[in-house]
């Protein structure tokens, strides 16, 4: 038990798949009768889906504060302002540059009224907010809440109109409960569940996470020395003794990774996610720390901590006891981290990708909790230790396989820092080229044709090994296409755009910087960063608002403006997974198409500089002047974000469009943004 690893820093997850989409807010509305002819009219709002509610107190120029609308009337006053609990959160927002306060999950509000009247009677009062996950903030306004006053009080929420992806919101079935004097009728408003269903995914990916820790080289050596300890009959332990140890290890593993994904979930700031997946700083380091990983699983070097430390719990484990089972999880966890750290950085830094609280807490419970588990039901049925398998070399091919991956999705850091500052190091068949060396260099080690000094000799292939062959060389093989221009929907999150592919079968030939392809739209001039910036698909559009805006006039076209990012995974995948569809590209076409990177770092000259109404900064960057003009006009930082404008930048729709999966839906928006412009 003398390897340890210190991690020191967060690693960025590379595998970032479904965005989060909206679950609206639940409100519950009730009246509390006080003394004489005084109540309060109390507002509850459940906030679901990994999304946070903001305060009433906002500063000025930050996100839209939750604000509430009473009707003047003679049935009643209003008396104070209103109260909400618990306190909120409050931190700085690098974004809207103000301090920011929020809800981490539900909030109540309280108002108190002088009721002015002896007979039954109704408010109807509206309350406008705005609500943020991981991925997008979305406005609601007027969103219609009503109470019945001196008999049953009902809370009606009817559907909003919200910046949200082309599905509307629906009213549920309103259900009553009566509590003492009091009737709620409760009605939600509830969009799309893909929030849920992202939330979901998440924590089964930390639940496979946990069972996959069990099995590394540093964790399953250990199993039969740590259930031998809970069954120490020689101390005089009992079977139910032993079945309380495993319990309080399991509960201690779980509670230990808990904290840690606590201390995430505390020490985060809101702009925590665009740092880390567009600084080059952070890249490199983690960059660096999958190849510590990498060449410390192929067996190069050992990183360790200082003995001292383990021998301190290993001293406390070993004084027996219950509370010997907290010790002998905190040696597990730090002992094995050397193993785990690529499990946890990747967990702990997709959920530290936004301002949810729930996913680095909840996330390193499940990882916790599956991987104490197997520990706990060992001790309710010590017999099964003899039908696990023994250690052996196997365990070492667990880590050099590890080695590989991590080597492979290491470089999406490198890939972040080439995209953002425009280095260029990658083109899509470079990258590609790479990933099917290693994961061949993968399965031919399966297969035993490759041998390092530390690995016993395979004399045979087994089952289990052979199939792991099959599912590598598979893989090999459906990256090949992509080499000559194939979309590779299942890792376009992960590996360059198509637009940095040099060569492809279906590519035309290229004349300046304007693409000529037989279908492709009419541009208005050769648009401004064309050298440099490109479109997907050989689709044809611009990079400046203005530019693309004038075009739009001069043509009589509706707008199709694209908030993305080159380091934007979702973009890749909403590009790859619905801009590929024929048909999505043939109603693209019929738009102006004006894409603004928000994290580009192109220094723009002094006289396109913009100083932002939000946080009275200058922006000299385009990436900068994109993001400011994405908040400021559209109140959302989210990306990629659509939305479908006319030529004077009116929008056409309602309701502008963020990452989803659904090409029929897609279809569906651009199709209605043409029917309401008239084309």
């Amino acid at each position: 038990m003398k390897r340890i690893l210190f991690v020191i820093g967060i690693i960025v997850s590379f595998w970032i798949g479904g965005a989060a989409q909206e679950n609206p807010v639940k409100w519950k509305c009730s009246v509390k009768y006080l003394d004489g002819n005084q109540a309060e009219l109390v507002m509850k709002a459940d906030v679901g889906g990994g999304y946070h509610l903001y305060s009433q107190f906002m500063e000025e120029g930050g996100p839209q504060p939750t604000v509430f609308h009473f009707p003047a009337t003679d049935d009643f006053k209003l008396k104070g302002k209103i109260s909400e609990s618990p306190k909120p959160i409050e931190e700085t927002d690098e974004i809207f540059g103000t301090l920011v306060r929020f809800f981490a999950k539900d909030a109540e509000f309280r108002q108190k009224i002088t009721i002015e009247t002896d007979r039954d009677f109704e408010i109807s009062a509206t309350v406008d907010y705005q609500v943020c996950n991981d991925e997008q903030c979305i406005p609601f306004n007027d969103v219609d809440l009503t109470f019945k006053v001196k008999g049953v009080e009902v809370c009606v929420e009817k559907a909003p109109v919200a910046e949200t992806p082309a599905v509307e919101a629906q009213p549920e079935t309103p259900e009553e409960a009566v509590v003492e004097t009091q009737a709620i009728l409760v009605a939600e408003a509830t969009g799309p569940e893909a929030g849920q269903e992202s939330l979901m995914g998440f924590f089964l990916l930390a639940i496979l996470a946990g069972l996959a820790a069990v099995f590394t080289p540093c964790v399953f050596p250990m199993i039969p020395m740590t259930v031998s300890f809970f069954m120490d009959t020689d101390n005089g332990s009992s079977r139910v003794a032993g079945i309380i140890k495993g319990a309080i290890f399991t509960l201690s593993i779980t509670l230990i990774y808990t904290l840690i994904g606590g201390i995430v979930a505390i020490t985060k700031s809101a702009d925590f996610a665009n740092v880390l997946s567009t600084h080059w700083i952070p890249n490199l380091i983690f960059f660096l720390l999958f190849l510590l990983f990498a060449f410390s699983f192929f067996g190069m070097f050992e990183i360790t901590l200082p003995s001292g430390l383990s021998n301190k719990l290993d001293a406390k484990a070993d004084n027996g006891g219950y509370i010997s089972a907290f010790f002998m999880a905190a040696v597990l966890a730090i002992v094995s981290f050397s193993c785990t750290g690529p499990f946890v950085a990747t967990l702990l830094v997709e959920a530290a990708m936004g301002t949810s609280v729930l996913k680095p807490l909840l996330g390193m419970f499940f990882f916790g909790l599956a991987m104490g588990l197997p520990f706990f039901i060992l001790s309710l049925f010590p017999s099964l230790l003899a039908k696990m398998p023994k250690s052996g070399g196997w365990l070492n091919s667990v880590k050099v396989v590890f080695a590989f991956v991590l080597l492979a999705f290491g470089m999406k850091f490198i890939l972040n820092i080439d995209q953002v500052y425009e280095l260029h190091l990658f083109t899509r068949e470079v990258y590609l080229a790479i990933w099917i060396v290693i994961f061949s260099l993968m399965g031919f080690y399966l297969l035993g044709k490759i041998k390092f000094s530390h690995d016993s000799d395979v004399p045979h292939v087994g089952v289990f090994r052979l199939l792991l062959v099959i599912v590598t060389f598979t893989f090999v093989v459906y990256l090949i296409p992509g080499l000559f221009g194939a979309p590779l929907k299942m890792v376009s999150s992960l590996v360059p755009p198509l637009t940095s592919q040099q060569f492809s079968l279906n590519q035309p030939v290229a004349v300046g910087a304007v693409t000529v392809h037989a279908a492709d739209q009419e541009l208005c001039g050769t648009p401004k960063y064309a050298d440099k910036l490109h479109l997907p698909f050989n689709l044809q559009g611009y990079f400046d608002y203005e530019e693309g805006l004038a075009c739009a006039k001069q043509q009589n076209k509706p707008v199709f403006i694209d908030f993305k990012g080159h380091a934007c995974a979702n973009c890749k995948k909403m590009e790859n997974d619905v801009w590929s569809d024929p048909r999505v590209q043939a109603l693209l076409k019929k738009y102006v198409i004006i894409a603004l990177y928000c994290d580009d770092k192109t220094e723009l000259p002094e006289s396109e500089w913009i100083t932002s109404t939000i946080d009275g900064k200058v922006k000299k960057t385009m990436g900068k002047r994109n993001a400011d003009f994405q908040v400021t006009r559209f109140k959302t930082n989210t990306l990629p974000y659509y939305h479908l404008l006319d030529a004077d930048g009116n929008p056409i729709t309602e309701k502008g469009y963020g990452y989803a999966g659904d090409v029929e839906a897609f279809i569906a928006y651009l199709q209605n943004g043409l029917d309401a412009f008239g084309k």
